[in-house]
């Protein structure tokens, strides 16, 4: 206890002696946090919007209207069987006219035209576990037949469609899923390098005091704990900083802007408290072993 209390006394007077050095360090880490703290949501968000578009591909099978109810209720279950198929979902030929008026809003002229006949045929909405697989349901929807074309696999599907521009939209999705990953992996190696580097030249700063104290016979471990308690406490100050920026920002521009905005929306739904713990423990986490890491080369003799 009384060498723990030594430590901490000694981090405290370092701190103190060289506030200079502390300082870069800890504003070093407020921003370091600070860009994190925006931009993990962000990309968070972002992502979740991609996966919003790709979950809105879906195929249809659409039914002859005539097809027996039960043909149509073991089509049904067998499309459920079938692998990477999320749901299943029967829309009859009422509930596609009632998605037709809903979506032609106030054009609902063009449906007065058809004099109460409806044309639209019952279908089956089927949504995929991942819109990469949309290939493989298609073809166990419509294996090859005897003579290799395609054969449906029941007599009650008319025709199976898939979404107009599904290739663009998992082209675009794809390759942005791609982006967001690149962009967390160089922030986090940039950040890894800014918050080190700062570090570094803080605690070379002070390397003739760790010279002296070698001097006098102290082990490496000896002299390494108070720096890797200021690490700590400098980690904790920047985090600090940054969070309370970052809580003001929520506050004043995220909160009122969440309900105007999709993608602020999103945003706004991100748990907050797991975010500052995780920024709080990284913080600290990455300046105390930058601290001890790097007081290493200061260690050999």
């Amino acid at each position: 206890m009384g060498r723990m209390t030594f430590f901490l006394g000694e981090a405290y007077r370092a701190l103190r002696r060289n506030a200079a050095p502390s300082m870069a360090a800890i504003v070093t880490i407020a921003v370091t946090v600070l860009l994190i703290g925006v931009l993990v949501p962000v990309l968070k968000a972002g992502g979740a919007k991609t996966e919003d578009v790709r979950d809105q591909i879906t195929l249809e099978a659409y039914l002859f209207k005539d097809a027996p109810q039960k043909e149509v209720d073991a089509l049904g279950k067998r499309i459920e069987s079938i692998p990477h198929v999320a749901s299943v979902e029967y829309i009859s030929q009422q509930q596609a006219l009632e998605i037709l008026r809903q979506n032609l809003d106030e054009k609902q002229d063009i449906l007065s035209a058809l004099n109460g006949h409806n044309p639209l045929p019952p279908s089956y909405k089927i949504q995929l576990d991942d819109p990469d697989n949309l290939e493989s349901v298609q073809n166990a929807l419509e294996p090859p037949g005897a003579s290799g074309n395609p054969q449906p696999i029941s007599a009650a599907i008319d025709e199976i469609k898939t979404p107009d521009q599904t290739e663009a939209i998992r082209g675009v999705t794809g390759a942005l899923k791609i982006l967001l990953i690149a962009i967390a992996i160089l922030l986090g190696i940039s950040s890894l390098f800014l918050v080190a580097n700062t570090i570094r030249l803080s605690i070379y700063a002070r390397r003739r005091e760790v010279e002296v104290m070698q001097l006098v016979g102290a082990t490496n471990w000896f002299i390494r704990w108070p720096f890797v308690i200021e690490g700590l406490v400098v980690g904790l100050a920047g985090a600090g900083i940054a969070i309370g920026i970052l809580l003001i920002g929520k506050t004043i521009i995220v909160d009122p802007l969440s309900n105007d905005f999709a993608l602020i929306d999103n945003l706004d739904t991100i748990a907050f408290a797991p975010l500052v713990a995780a920024l709080v423990m990284g913080a600290m986490a990455v300046a105390a072993l930058g601290s001890g890491i790097t007081l290493r080369r200061f260690l050999r003799i």
